[in-house]
Parts: structure tokens; C-alpha cells; sequence
């Protein structure tokens, strides 16, 4: 079976990769979490798509690692979360909701598996992650977490 990856499949490749695989593994797990698209002529197009967002993403070297931490380095980060009269939030902020949140204030487009926390993000209020560009290149971000709607 003939697929292009959407993701990042450990063992495969990353998105945007044509890759044959065995249909009861594409069929049973690729397809059935997001993981990749059938491939034929009308899908062939959306590759060049799916490679361009991910080079988006994707820190070159530790050159445009050193950039990227310049521009998030006094980032005013606000993330708004669903959250009681006492401050604790109706779930966990993810990290998808911090990488979307350091684009809405301003700054680089960054993975949701760079942005690691130390423990679940559950009460209003700042908190700090860190975001790792290589492995060489880190950076602690505050995060302010607001309730939404107020």
C-alpha cells in the first residue's frame, strides 16, 4: 500500500514522505490515526504542501536555532483556558495550545513536541516551559495562562 505521511512516524519517515507499507499496517494504524493519506495522482499534489508546512516548522541548524530563541527570548505569552471562579481550568493546557499561542503573540512558528512542561498546566497564572529547538538550543518561556472570555 502507497501512502504519504501527514506526521512523524518513528521507523518511517516524516510528513510529506511517499512510503509502501503493508496494507493491514496502513489500513489498521496509519490511516485510522491521521497519520497518512492514500497516495494516488490527486493526493500526489498536497506532498509539496505537507513539506512546506513542515519546513516551516522545522530549525535548520543551531544558526537558525540561535534566531529563533531571539525572537522568542521576552515573549509576552498568553494562553487562555476554560477555568473555574477559583482558577483551576477545566482540563490541562497542551502544548499545541502553547505553540499556537506563541504564534498568535507575535512569534516563530514552533512544534508542539518541542514545548515540554514540567508538570500538567491546570491552574490560572504563569507557569514556565521550556522549549527545545535542538539539542543544543534551549529556551525557558513564561507562560501566562487567563481564563478565557474575561
Amino acid at each position: 500500500m502507497k501512502l504519504i505521511l501527514t506526521a512523524p512516524v518513528e521507523n518511517l519517515g516524516v510528513a510529506g514522505d511517499v512510503v509502501e507499507v503493508k496494507d493491514g499496517y496502513g489500513r489498521n494504524f496509519l490511516l485510522p490515526k491521521n497519520f497518512a493519506i492514500v497516495y494516488n495522482r490527486g493526493t500526489a499534489k498536497e506532498i509539496e504542501g505537507i513539506q512546506r508546512a513542515r519546513n516551516a516548522k522545522t530549525i535548520r541548524d543551531n544558526e537558525h536555532a540561535l534566531q529563533v530563541r531571539e525572537q522568542l527570548d521576552g515573549l509576552e505569552v498568553q494562553v487562555p483556558a476554560n477555568a473555574s471562579d477559583t482558577g483551576k481550568l477545566f482540563g490541562a493546557v497542551t502544548n499545541a495550545d502553547i505553540a499556537l499561542a506563541v504564534r498568535k503573540a507575535g512569534g516563530p512558528a514552533i512544534d508542539k513536541r518541542s514545548v515540554t512542561a514540567n508538570k500538567p498546566i491546570r491552574t490560572v497564572g504563569r507557569h514556565g516551559v521550556e522549549v527545545k529547538l535542538t539539542d543544543a538550543v534551549k529556551i525557558h518561556l513564561d507562560v501566562e495562562v487567563v481564563p478565557a472570555g474575561k
